[in-house]
């Protein structure tokens, strides 16, 4: 209230002594920019470029125009850190909602949930009066290994895309701004600082950017955060290709770019190489070492010196000025700005909706027979359920680095499957995965696992069905930024608790929580496979409604499953593929990525992208096309209501280049009641035929036949169509 009625005071002053145009929230944004920026001193357009705190860069008070608060996202808003150091602050009214991890947004295919996300976890940024929200994030999943993939979208990039934009739509029409991110080609952990990505032309422009540009054309993304990688041999926090040839002035971008915290490296390059904000250089601050204070960063006074030598003309310094400005008038001095709120009712169901429509289901008895399925539960059937997997009990929400997210409260798997099934509920640990650490590793004692193996074992023998609850968490060398898997194996010794529980008693669900694909060697012995990626706060009601039959799933893998590790196109160029030798990487693979490889070079997945079990059946009518519309007719033809995600890739019969077999180029999710029908359509675009020529560096088709997949998956195909062109 305090800081309103100043800036009121301040503001009513100002009007007294001239209009000030840049304090008119009802004059064109870009009045109130140039207004603004012509008020300024040169010191204080500098000022406005760089950090002034771990997570603030400043306004000018002398105009009343205030600083940029950022918290981490994209799952929810970063417990409050210390001004000056990477300490938690201890506060004890900082607790939010963690929403569902980006892996499990994507695998709801659903545009509309999508957007309310970005709404909700928006309202909680602005409560905590937040201006920026980091992310969402849209990076590839180029490799299985990578430790932040759980905070992206999937190997596509229409698919990534798609999804992000709602998200980004949502959230800053509440006046948070989506800083999506990593911009780009930070496809894995290790070496993250200093590798520089060697990638295709091609790839660049067919896998790597179109994510991004669809977010920056169609969502209007107000900033972007660079990637700690190089890319042409220049870090990309700073790399004038890639910020201004291809963002600023190829995409016409009007944001800010601001880089991941310690990304800047050179104030010559940062200063051309289209960086705007630079956050986190100097981790001292002014706390521990005042020589490295926030006015030695590169953007600061090393900068401020060259712009007054007449060395950087002052044009720069001024187009750095106002996007700052212009993300400032839209988010900090934006009268349209909610107030937010925090925990509501609303923000939980959301939680739990995402999760829900999330969770993918792998496997379910025999597909062939659904008689044989063994979800939904029914309780009726078993009197001793055991619950075993240290996911059972974990927190989720702890660790993976910057996503980490301090909950008010949560629903663990156990609790939510108790509140449904009651006293036939047992656990046992089976396993123990040790703390979420960050870039350390928790030494286990194999005792203690021997131990926790033998409980489980011995309770296996009295129950007629066993819940396991494994897959990755968030420690070091899981799904946790800073690091990679070491291994395509799922940790801990689960794999073999699985096979000796399989022994004892056959009916076995498996449900893994994981932001990556990973090994299932133990696949013909479970009865049932549930994904989950990480579900937030409402975890066990989400996971409960599902296994229960009270939601029937209806999400779709945004990755591919591999069968083994060396399926992966990443794995087979050697260490030259991944991770990259003497700080060089090289993507061989080009734009085979995902789908595109398994598809394309014929290799069997364990599971296809698109992928995704029901506990109705969809029936898929025959496709047709009028001009550029491809529509189908499905019907939902067994005895539950379900969510179908009907699919359409689009392939080049015959072309000049390599093509991948199919692309995915449309989806739609729909809801149908037992026997209801529903014609679901797609429009081919112009865009949805071309390639990238790298022989004319532009977007070309070619005349002749294409054909249009209509499919429950990506290897599921329902019918096609030929279209020419």
């Amino acid at each position: 209230m305090k800081k309103l009625l100043s800036t009121t005071i301040l503001a009513a002053a100002f009007t007294m002594a001239g209009a000030q145009t840049y304090l008119d929230p009802n004059a064109p944004l870009e009045s109130r920019v140039q207004d603004a920026l012509s008020r300024m001193t040169l010191h204080e357009k500098v000022q406005l470029l760089h950090a002034q705190s771990k997570f603030t860069s400043a306004g000018v008070p002398r105009l009343g125009i205030p600083e940029l608060k950022m918290a981490d996202g994209p799952h929810g808003c970063r417990a409050e850190i210390e001004w000056n150091s990477w300490n938690y602050a201890n506060w004890t009214n900082d607790s939010i909602v963690a929403f569902p991890s980006l892996t499990c947004l994507a695998s709801t295919w659903n545009r509309d949930l999508s957007r309310l996300y970005g709404d909700k976890v928006s309202e909680e940024f602005a409560y905590r009066e937040k201006d920026i929200m980091l992310g969402p994030g849209t990076t590839i999943a180029r490799c299985p290994f990578n430790g932040r993939s759980f905070e992206y979208m999937g190997e596509d990039p229409y698919l990534a895309g798609e999804m992000a934009v709602p998200y980004i739509q949502g959230a800053q029409k509440n006046g948070v701004a989506c800083c999506l991110k990593h911009f780009f080609l930070n496809n894995h952990e290790v070496n993250r600082m200093t590798v520089n990505v060697n990638v295709s032309e091609r790839a660049v422009e067919e896998i790597y950017l179109p994510a991004f540009e669809k977010c920056v054309k169609e969502s209007g993304l107000w900033t972007m955060m660079g990637s700690y990688n190089k890319w042409l041999n220049v870090h990309c926090c700073q790399n004038d290709s890639l910020l201004n040839g291809i963002l600023k002035k190829r995409w016409g971008f009007d944001g800010a770019v601001i880089s991941d915290w310690g990304g800047t490296h050179n104030t010559w390059e940062a200063a051309h190489g289209g960086l705007d904000i630079e956050m986190g250089s100097f981790t001292n601050g002014m706390t521990a070492d005042k020589s490295q204070g926030y006015n030695t960063y590169f953007l600061a006074d090393p900068f401020e010196k060259l712009v007054r030598e007449g060395k950087i003309p002052e044009a720069v310094l001024n187009d750095k000025a106002a996007r700052v400005l212009r993300t400032i008038f839209r988010t900090a001095m934006n009268p349209n700005k909610v107030r937010g709120k925090l925990c509501t009712d609303d923000h939980y169901d959301v939680c739990r909706q995402v999760g829900e429509e999330g969770i993918v289901l792998l496997k379910n008895g025999n597909i062939e027979k659904m008689k044989e399925s063994i979800l939904p539960l029914d309780a009726s059937r078993y009197n001793r359920i055991l619950v075993v997997g240290d996911n059972a009990v974990r927190n989720m929400s702890q660790g993976g680095g910057s996503s980490e997210l301090k909950t008010k409260r949560d629903i663990s798997p156990l609790e939510g499957l108790k509140a449904i099934y009651g006293d036939k509920i047992d656990f046992a640990q089976g396993y123990y995965a040790g703390r979420p650490m960050y870039a350390h590793v928790e030494e286990l004692d194999p005792e203690k696992q021997a131990e926790l193996k033998k409980e489980a074992l011995e309770k296996a023998k009295q129950a007629d069905l066993i819940i396991f609850i494994g897959g990755m968490n968030k420690n070091h060398q899981q799904d946790c930024e800073g690091g990679d898997r070491q291994t395509y194996e799922l940790s801990y010794g689960q794999n073999e608790l699985i096979a000796e529980l399989a022994k004892v008693q056959p009916n076995i669900v498996a449900v893994m929580f994981a932001g990556n694909p990973y090994a299932t060697p133990w696949i013909d012995k479970v009865k049932a496979l549930v994904q989950c990626w990480y579900l937030g706060s409402e975890s066990g009601k989400a996971l409960a409604n599902v296994v229960s039959g009270k939601v029937n799933p209806s999400g779709k893998l945004p990755i591919t499953f591999a069968k083994q590790m060396k399926d992966y196109p990443c794995f087979q160029y050697g260490e030259e593929g991944y991770p990259g030798v003497h700080d060089q990487v090289y993507y061989k693979e080009g734009i085979y990525v995902g789908y595109r490889h398994f598809d394309t070079r014929k290799v069997q997945p364990r599971f296809p992208f698109g992928y995704g079990l029901s506990y109705t059946t969809f029936k898929y009518g025959k496709p047709t096309i009028a001009g550029n519309t491809v529509s189908v007719a499905v019907t939902n033809t067994g005895k539950r209501e379900g969510k179908e995600v009907v699919q359409f890739y689009v392939g080049d019969v015959k072309c000049s280049v390599d093509r991948p077999v199919k692309e995915l180029k449309g989806f739609e999710k729909v809801s149908l009641a037992p026997g209801e029908t529903k014609t679901v359509s797609y429009t081919i675009s112009p865009r949805d035929l071309q390639f990238f020529d790298e022989a004319t560096h532009e977007w070309k088709s070619e005349p002749g036949k294409f054909k249009i997949y209509v499919g429950a998956s990506e290897l599921d195909i329902r019918g096609a169509v030929d279209y020419t062109l």
